[in-house]
């Protein structure tokens, strides 16, 4: 099938860019959409006149819109059927341009300067033939958009690359600026006048990039418009659907949209119109259900008055991307535009292209890159979701074209590697074919490779695939060449292949890196290689096996990379599916290794040894919890060593242990394994004088709390959780006793946060835990009021120095008491059914023994409080009689002691009852 230029029927009679046209002015309504409808006089249709300096002896574009404008929705049944509206969206599987802005940005760069020219020259003057042949609505616009390209030269030269970009962004910006305070005309006007720099290539290695970041300015530029238009479209603050129909539109909008095509339409230059027209495609929705489709053939085939192929190539790219935003369904127009650009590739060998090439400096190789990102993005376009047919065709098209190495290329880059895969064979026979003098053959490998690293092609075709590959790759002199290629097909040879082949392979990328220790520029690509072969060689003795593959990683002689590799050596044999057997065993092993690591008084070496361990072994937690144990202990051996001196840095190296292991305790899943760290770490980091690094741990083990679930894993088997809280919370309560209160957080503040947490803590309802806790936490505030705690942290003022048993703050500690017997006194109650009565008797048993023994049972409300416990105990018989036997003895023979008479009337006060 002969490729050739197919004609377009146009909207607006058949309008061409170039051809010499006139304006007359128009009486009728409507006109004929075939045809010209306008009177050429001799004068102005002289082939050698110059048709953008004489547009007023032309048609006017804008007299064809309003001619056109009032059959908004056509009533043409077959184009109605034909471009049916369908409303679906790209899926997420297809790779936004968003995606590739930071890629171009970052290849296409240049040293040379660069320069910004937004003239926008007036052609006022030039065009004296007007006469009364033409409309004074007509000549009004033309004038408007005369008015909007004046304006004086400003001409930015000796532009650094970042100069320019930053220029660029403050054009965007000033585009945004001038909507925002209702100057559309000077947003149009920067619009234009950035539209324009499209047309130069002066510094044309810099060419995509300057594409990426007009287009941005574009993009803006037509969201803004839409947006416009659509809030205009609001109907009692009701906005339009997404689906909405051209009928829900009011005028109001529709004019404004129109009046926004027939300025851009006015637009001279081309270059600039069809950006413009491009940029606010999305709002033909306004206008007609069928304005997408019609606008998207007419600015395909306007693409083609555009001379230079590098500038017409992106102009189609631009056009393919926001028909895929607006229109992904309307596949026709992409593939014409892929169409319209093989037909004149051979533009890029002629003399125009070769010269402007020669002048500046520019080799073929370099310069075919350039169309890369655009012919990648148009083919992707094409491929996404198409059928097999379509892409075949594709292929022979490329063919046809003598098998260019750069449509081959986009070609590989955009089709689904499936399909790639699947023809992997017809693909080789392709690249051998092409001329290896513009596009490198090596590259096309890789492409191919990158393919085959997702999709599997024909098992019988494997190995001459790799065969062929690596024929090619290996005979590549250049190191740099080389390894971007040899990296990309180790993983087709590992996925594939067994042992040999990838020693094969590593021998000879060895070979090629050793020899002026090319290796040392190349350590990423190096580094990717081992990652690829570990991931698919995931036996640890078969990898070592691998003849080569210790010699491969003798490469790597820079001391920080080579700490990375071994690092990701391991860590693929220690990851979250090891076997949690073979995790503990390993754990074991490397706990053993850990505490066997020693740099003597070096303790910040030691310190950095547990940081990078952390780092390589961060998903066993057996081992995490050993390396926060190790640093506490290093924490209290640098105190005890260093005995004051260099007390600064001694201090700031203690706060990084510390720091060490707060920020290393929350990665942990076990929640007590949690709760008893953050408890061993603040009492490590208070006995290093650390207060407020100690207060942090307590918060965070009592914000913990309430996270404690009903049930636990043990041994593979679920506990209740009950026992290990109420032990957690003891150890808790006897810390606390020994910790200052901030002079900023008022009286016990950690006690009254952790008693409200235990408050609110849901506990099971046959579940007597919370009083057992609130009993204990009697056994703390008795321990408060003493003069003297009977325990404390060197160096270190607990409360009974820091308030010297004030009465204020006794009285607050006889508060809290006061409200915790309280709640323990509700709960008693009730547990007065029959069937709770036992449980009622061994708790009134454990509060009495807790008043006799912290208590001041001189107190008569207290007295008498444990006369009724005793009583309540014994009241339905649950009372073990050799306990209460006991208990009385030990009584009596307390009132003996000096200061303890008391006692003596307390045991008058306590009966045995009798169970009989």
């Amino acid at each position: 099938d002969v490729c050739k230029l197919e004609s377009v029927p146009l909207d607006f009679g058949d309008y061409h860019p170039l051809k010499p046209i006139t304006v007359t002015e128009s009486k009728t309504k409507k006109m004929s959409r075939k045809g010209s409808t306008s009177s050429t006089s001799s004068s102005s249709s002289s082939s050698m006149m110059d048709p953008l300096s004489s547009v007023l002896d032309g048609t006017d574009p804008l007299s064809l819109f309003a001619a056109a404008a009032d059959p908004v929705i056509t009533t043409d049944n077959t184009r109605k059927k034909r471009d049916k509206d369908d409303s679906s969206a790209v899926g997420s599987d297809f790779e936004p341009w968003s995606s590739k802005r930071g890629e171009i940005l970052a290849r296409y760069t240049t040293t040379e300067k660069l320069s910004i020219n937004l003239y926008m020259g007036s052609e006022k003057g030039k065009a004296t033939t007007t006469g009364s042949a033409v409309s004074e609505k007509v000549r009004t616009r033309l004038e408007e958009l005369d008015d909007l390209e004046e304006g004086s030269q400003k001409e930015l030269l000796n532009l650094t690359q970042q100069d320019y970009m930053n220029r660029i962004e403050e054009l965007n910006q000033s585009l945004k600026d001038a909507w925002s305070s209702d100057q559309k005309v000077k947003a149009l006007k920067i619009v234009i006048q950035c539209s324009k720099l499209l047309s130069d290539t002066t510094v044309i290695q810099f060419y995509p990039s300057k594409f990426v970041l007009i287009t941005d300015i574009l993009d803006t530029f037509g969201k803004l418009v839409y947006e416009r238009i659509l809030s205009m479209c609001m109907d009692n603050r009701v906005s339009l659907s997404d689906n909405f129909s051209p009928e829900s539109v009011n005028d109001t909008a529709k004019e404004t949209c129109l009046n926004w095509f027939f300025k851009i339409a006015s637009i001279r230059e081309l270059i600039p119109r069809f950006y413009v027209e491009a940029a606010i495609l999305k709002c033909n929705k306004f206008l007609s259900k069928t304005g997408i489709s019609e606008c998207l053939p007419r600015l395909t085939s306007m693409i083609r008055g555009i001379g230079d192929p590098l500038v017409a190539v992106y102009a189609r790219a631009y056009l393919c991307r926001v028909g895929m935003e607006v229109a992904p369904q309307l596949k026709e127009s992409l593939n014409k535009n892929f169409f319209d650009f093989l037909l004149t590739f051979k533009q890029i060998h002629g003399d125009t292209v070769q010269n402007q090439l020669i002048v500046q400096c520019v080799e073929i190789p370099l310069y075919l890159t350039l169309y890369s990102p655009a012919i990648d993005w148009i083919l992707q376009c094409i491929a996404y979701r198409a059928p097999e047919v379509l892409l075949t065709e594709m292929m022979e098209r490329c063919k046809k074209l003598g098998n260019n190495a750069l449509l081959l290329n986009s070609v590989m880059s955009a089709f689904r590697a499936e399909f790639i895969a699947a023809r992997s064979m017809d693909f080789i026979g392709m690249i051998k074919e092409c001329d290896e003098s513009g596009f490198p053959k090596h590259l096309l490998f890789r492409s191919l490779g990158l393919n085959l690293a997702l999709a599997d092609p024909p098992e019988n075709d494997r190995l001459q695939i790799l065969n062929e590959a690596w024929k090619v790759i290996t005979k590549l002199k250049n190191p740099q060449d080389y390894i971007n290629c040899a990296e990309v097909w180790v993983e087709y040879t590992c996925r594939h292949f067994k042992k040999r082949e990838v020693n094969t392979v590593l021998a000879d990328i060895i070979k090629h890196m050793t020899p002026d220790r090319a290796f040392e520029d190349a350590y990423p690509q190096l580094q990717s290689i081992i990652q690829k072969v570990i991931t698919y060689i995931y036996d640890f003795s078969l990898l070592f096996s691998v003849e080569k593959f210790l010699p491969f990683l003798d490469m790597f002689q820079k001391e920080n990379v080579r700490v990375e590799v071994c690092k990701c050596i391991m860590e693929s044999f220690i990851n979250a599916l090891t076997l949690e057997d073979e995790k503990r065993m390993l754990a074991a092993l490397i706990n053993g290794f850990i505490k066997m690591v020693s740099f003597g008084r070096d303790f910040e070496q030691q310190l950095s040894f547990y940081v990078e361990a952390r780092s390589m072994f961060c998903n066993l937690e057996p081992v995490l919890v050993q390396l926060i144990h190790s640093v506490n202990q290093l924490a209290m051996e640098t105190r005890k060593v260093m005995k004051g001196n260099h007390s600064r840095k001694t201090a700031a190296f203690v706060r990084a242990c510390v720091a060490f292991c707060f920020i290393t305790i929350p990665s942990l899943s076990s929640i007590f394994t949690r709760l008893n760290l953050y408890l061993h770490s603040g009492q490590v980091a208070l006995a290093n004088q650390c207060l407020s690094q100690a207060d942090a741990f307590f918060k965070a083990a009592v914000s913990l709390v309430p996270e404690v679930p009903k049930t636990i894993s043990i041994d593979g088997k679920m506990r209740p959780s009950d026992a290990f809280l109420l032990e957690f919370l003891c150890n808790f309560f006897s810390t606390l006793l020994v910790v200052p209160d901030h002079p900023e957080q008022g009286v016990l503040f950690l006690v009254r946060g952790l008693l409200n947490v235990i408050q609110d803590y849901t506990w099971e309802d046959n579940s007597d835990d919370k009083v057992r806790i609130y009993t204990n936490v009697l056994h703390l505030l008795s321990a408060m009021t003493q003069e003297t705690y009977i325990y404390h942290v060197d160096k270190v003022d607990s409360n009974d120095t820091l308030y010297g048993g004030d009465s204020k703050f006794l009285a607050e500690i006889n508060k809290l008491c006061e409200t915790v017997i309280a709640q323990i006194l509700d709960h008693l109650k009730t547990l007065g059914k029959e069937e709770t009565l036992k449980r009622q008797s061994q708790l009134a048993l454990y509060l009495f023994n807790t008043i006799l023994a912290h208590g001041d049972l001189r107190n008569n409300k207290l007295n008498q409080l444990s006369v009724n416990l005793w009583n309540l105990a014994q009241k339905h018989g649950f009372a073990d009689t050799k306990t209460m036997v006991k208990t009385l003895e030990y009584i009596r023979r307390r009132s003996k002691q000096p200061e303890m008479s008391h006692f003596a009337d307390l045991a008058l006060r306590l009966p045995l009852q009798s169970r009989t």
